[in-house]
């Protein structure tokens, strides 16, 4: 198939719309992020923000690339999984786009789309993927035909519970990386710290994790006095040991030598450091794809999109419905290994 593929990407907080060229090669996207002064993402607040950036953002990516409507050969959209109101505006865009130019209609899965940008961009064949986001938290690998979820979340998704935490000790959103800024410059004054004290609860039950009791008992630390960065420090290591117990526990069972990160917490240095450190005591490889890529964006859609119709799929109207509640497993994956 010739042309571009448009790719656009509205599950939450961002409003993306990214490019995968005729030759198959994603390019950076155009973005924007809502971010609430207070409270956390009210997702008819963000639909409304999606709405409001959609024509300026599609303006601004076709200037970028000196581009005309008429280059784009494909449309992609995150159908699922995702806050329902933004889903719904992304979806409606990619219809109107769609069906102005004639040309295919995509719907693709938000979390398949975190695996295959990661995939490209890192060159990894048959990954166990450690999918640590806002909204979920997953272990993953592919067999018979679907990327299957070895273990997962029971609660809220890491990303989510790192927000909470900071949200209730005034940083804005987004907490994760002031979180991860502020753990830093503690541990760099520290000479031999301990976890003494600081000791919070394990978030991992069998391959399945859960981190609102870790929160929690984070938040108690600080109301008994303990220095923020030094719970940040200990919230980090409590939580990431946990994603990488697990990781690792995955590889070990599909006998796989390659750990991939997906999701925006995949943006995290420390994560990144455990995981390469744990791949390495494995006699495998730890992986992630640059943090631009980590983040939602729309080039990530626009990829699977074009991996999907160069297998033979397409989305007619009358099913490109969205679906907040699509897993990751639910999605027929026939171009992988």
């Amino acid at each position: 198939m010739g042309g571009w593929t448009l790719g656009i990407e509205s599950t939450a907080h961002t409003l993306s719309f990214g490019l995968v060229d005729s030759d198959g090669n994603p390019h950076p996207a155009c973005s924007d992020t809502v971010r609430p002064d207070k409270g956390g993402i009210h997702p008819r607040e963000a639909a409304d923000h999606h709405k409001e950036v959609a024509h300026s953002l599609f303006t601004s990516l076709l200037e970028t690339y000196q581009l005309s409507p008429t280059d784009i050969g494909a449309v992609s959209f995150s159908q699922g999984p995702g806050l329902g109101p933004c889903l719904r505006v992304g979806a409606a865009i990619a219809r109107g786009i769609s069906s102005r130019l004639s040309v295919p209609l995509i719907g693709v899965n938000h979390c398949v789309a975190h695996i295959e940008i990661g995939r490209q961009q890192c060159g990894c064949n048959d990954p166990v993927l450690l999918y640590v986001s806002g909204g979920n938290t997953q272990v993953i690998a592919h067999l018979d035909g679907k990327y299957r979820v070895l273990g997962e979340t029971l609660d809220i998704g890491i990303g989510n519970m790192l927000d909470k935490f900071a949200r209730v000790q005034g940083i804005p959103f987004p907490g994760g990386p002031v979180i991860e800024k502020l753990a830093a410059e503690w541990l760099a004054l520290q000479d031999n710290p301990s976890l003494n004290g600081l000791e919070l609860p394990f978030a991992v039950r069998g391959m399945d994790l859960a981190f609102s009791g870790v929160m929690t008992a984070a938040q108690r630390l600080i109301e008994n006095g303990a220095e923020l960065g030094a719970v940040c420090w200990s919230l980090q290591e409590h939580a990431f040991a946990a994603c990488v117990e697990v990781a690792e526990r995955a590889l070990s069972h599909t006998g796989k030598k390659e750990l991939l990160l997906g999701g925006g917490v995949a943006c995290n240095s420390r994560l990144r450091t455990m995981c390469e450190q744990m791949a390495e005591e494995r006699e495998s490889t730890s992986h992630a794809p640059p943090r631009m890529y980590c983040i939602d964006n729309g080039t990530m859609i626009a990829l699977l999109g074009r991996i999907e119709l160069d297998n033979g799929r397409q989305t007619p109207y009358e099913e490109s419905g969205v679906e907040q509640y699509l897993r990751t497993d639910q999605t027929q994956v026939t171009w992988a290994v």
